[in-house]
């Protein structure tokens, strides 16, 4: 998956103010759609799909017609007092979102020029040199859109602004390796190190991640995120393989992230199912023992951000 490599626009889901857990300090987190990997827990469904979609927020809906008079495949329609998408019939045209008097319907995704990407994050300069914070670029995957991500990052160094690069590391090294250069601290997910469980949970093979994740956490600053899934790879003997093969890395610390449900609610909202239904959240204290095999190996290790 990529999107047409363009120097001059970026396709960009969301961009949160004052974060506060993607990186050192104050940070502008830039979301790029687009994502290599397709993670049945993940908490932005809207971010997998490299190209713009639409959203659905029923409780909005007042039934008023507009997006179906608007739709020109006849895609939707009021069926049991409800506005129904067939999502089948749908080209993305993003009629309906632009009719929509209450939001109901909504277009996710949003092309940025570099220049217009770069006043987005200088807005909030002053709060990055008050707390040796910066930007974070994020998704989705922001290497699929590797190109736009590599001019904007020098771009934010020609400001003196901190980079952070929320990365899978599932590109060829070249690419990754040239935009390491503008990128101060890298944020690492790795999900599994078993490679037919990491096709099992994301729909890839893990080679590629897990050879980059060694290149890069001793060529640039590195964290470690792993995401703990129920009976996925929250056993004390996959923490212990994990510990074994990061202990020789110059990572700087890990962070066990436990299993959230926050994201439920948005997969119908993109006409997209969501498999891990019924499994509940992990308690941040549930990963004690986790976090002590970790330490156990001489790393720095977190539960959370």
């Amino acid at each position: 998956m990529e999107l047409e490599q363009n120097n001059n626009r970026g396709l960009v889901f969301n961009i949160q103010r004052y974060s506060l857990h993607d990186g050192p300090g104050i940070r502008t987190t830039m979301f790029f759609k687009g994502c290599f990997l397709n993670c049945k827990w993940c908490a932005n469904p809207e971010s997998i799909e490299p190209h713009p979609e639409i959203m659905t927020y029923d409780m909005k809906c007042i039934k008023c017609g507009a997006c179906i008079m608007a739709c020109p495949t006849e895609a939707i329609a009021i069926v049991d007092n409800m506005r129904v998408i067939d999502r089948s019939k749908c080209n993305l045209c993003m009629e309906c979102a632009s009719v929509c008097p209450a939001g109901a319907i909504e277009k996710t995704g949003k092309y940025l020029s570099e220049e217009e990407a770069l006043k987005e994050i200088e807005k909030d300069a002053l709060f990055y040199k008050n707390s040796d914070g910066g930007v974070t670029f994020s998704g989705g995957e922001p290497l699929v859109q590797w190109q736009f991500v590599l001019d904007l990052a020098k771009q934010c160094k020609t400001k003196n602004i901190s980079t952070a690069l929320d990365t899978t590391g599932h590109i060829k090294w070249e690419v990754l390796e040239n935009i390491l250069e503008y990128i101060d601290l890298v944020l690492y997910d790795i999900k599994h190190l078993d490679p037919i469980k990491h096709i099992e949970g994301t729909g890839v093979n893990n080679e590629l991640i897990l050879d980059n994740f060694i290149k890069t956490a001793n060529k640039t600053r590195t964290w470690l995120r792993v995401p703990i899934i129920p009976d996925y790879n929250d056993s004390l003997p996959f923490i212990q393989k994990l510990g074994e093969f990061v202990k020789d890395s110059s990572v700087e610390k890990i962070s066990l992230l436990p299993y959230h449900t926050w994201g439920e609610h948005k997969y119908e909202r993109v006409g997209c199912t969501y498999t891990l239904k019924g499994i509940e959240s992990l308690l941040p204290e549930s990963l004690e023992p986790q976090k002590q095999i970790l330490e156990s190996y001489g790393l720095a290790a977190t539960i959370g951000w």
